[in-house]
């Protein structure tokens, strides 16, 4: 029998994707104030309308252009802890880009930073949410727009900005070609993730974690295909940022029970959950947790050691990993 998960469990999210994260309604509003028809990207409904993984990756940026001011991603700032907040999220990671932040330029970068920080700061304090920021360039975008903004997020490296990474089309040029990027903000002291073996297969987990050297990978679950792979990811105790509904919307595994996020647990990996473009995937971390229990007999016990994990992977201070271990463990 599946156990009901309380929705109030405290929950921690490392793969959450800033603009992908804003609710229709908000970008569509946005869209109104500036004058902007993007109705092309949502469907009758309100919600965001897209055919496949490449076609979301056209929507995502099309929603982006509505987002032009530092107040602006102050407000989504809002808008994403809100939602984050209700669905039980005490701790949050999200990617930002200064791609869509100033274009790269330290200075606007630095402004649009601001604001976000300030909004975070008060959703921190009204909310008890924490949020922390990991620096993405833009995979597709090319390796060269990737030192801009690896410089972006060196020279902002501290408190909250605290990881680097790479998103987007991981078909799009190899890891090797974003080695600089990443050696400069491993030399700033920015803890290191990449996405890899989502629409990759193995090779492109393998290629990620020999040229680019992250502890954690974003997705990873094609790794299963290779058992090699899978023993090494447990054996150097790489984290997995796990999306198991976004995989399922995308159509990479048929259902929640066809997912391997169960058989990397067995086999030693620590995972992580997360939703990665919520409104995007229809799903919240709640869903999520109730898909897995009926799937796979998890319980709270399995979350509470999953979001454990989580905790213990953020990449944040050992006095804010405490605090959400504390609460996660029912002693704050």
């Amino acid at each position: 029998m599946t156990e009901r998960i309380d929705p109030a469990l405290p929950k921690v999210e490392l793969h959450l994707h800033f603009e992908g994260a804003a609710p229709p309604a908000f970008i569509r509003g946005l869209a109104r104030e500036k004058n902007l028809d993007i109705s092309r990207i949502f469907t009758e409904d309100g919600g965001y309308a897209y055919r496949d993984f490449w076609h979301f990756l056209d929507v995502y940026e099309a929603a982006t252009t509505t987002l032009q001011t530092p107040a602006d991603f102050a407000r989504l700032t809002t808008a994403v802890l809100e939602d984050r907040a209700q669905d039980g999220v005490i701790y949050a990671e999200t990617f930002l880009s200064p791609d869509f932040c100033g274009g790269g330029d330290v200075g606007a970068w630095k402004e649009y930073l601001h604001a976000i920080r300030e909004a975070a700061t008060q959703a921190e304090q009204t909310l008890g949410i924490i949020l922390r920021g990991i620096i993405t360039p833009i995979r597709h975008f090319g390796p060269e727009r990737s030192r801009p903004i690896a410089i972006c997020a060196a020279e902002t490296a501290g408190e909250f900005i605290t990881g680097f990474g790479i998103a987007g089309d991981e078909k799009q040029f190899h890891p090797r070609d974003f080695t600089w990027a990443f050696d400069c903000a491993r030399e700033a002291g920015l803890r290191l993730t990449a996405h890899a073996g989502e629409w990759g297969g193995p090779d492109s987990v393998r290629d990620a974690l020999d040229h680019l050297r992250p502890e954690r990978i974003g997705h990873g679950v094609r790794a299963i295909e290779d058992p090699s792979l899978v023993d090494r990811l447990a054996e150097d105790r790489i984290v997995l940022e796990v999306c198991p509904g976004s995989n399922v919307f995308l159509g990479i595994y048929p259902s929640f029970g066809a997912h391997p996020v169960a058989q990397f647990r067995d086999r030693g990996v620590r995972v992580t959950l997360s939703t990665d473009d919520p409104p995007f995937f229809h799903t919240t971390l709640t869903r999520e947790y109730a898909a897995l229990s009926q799937a796979f007999g998890w319980t709270e016990d399995d979350f509470r050691a999953i979001n454990l994990d989580a905790a213990r992977a953020a990449f944040c201070d050992e006095g804010t990993r405490n605090r959400i271990i504390q609460t996660i463990e029912g002693r704050a």
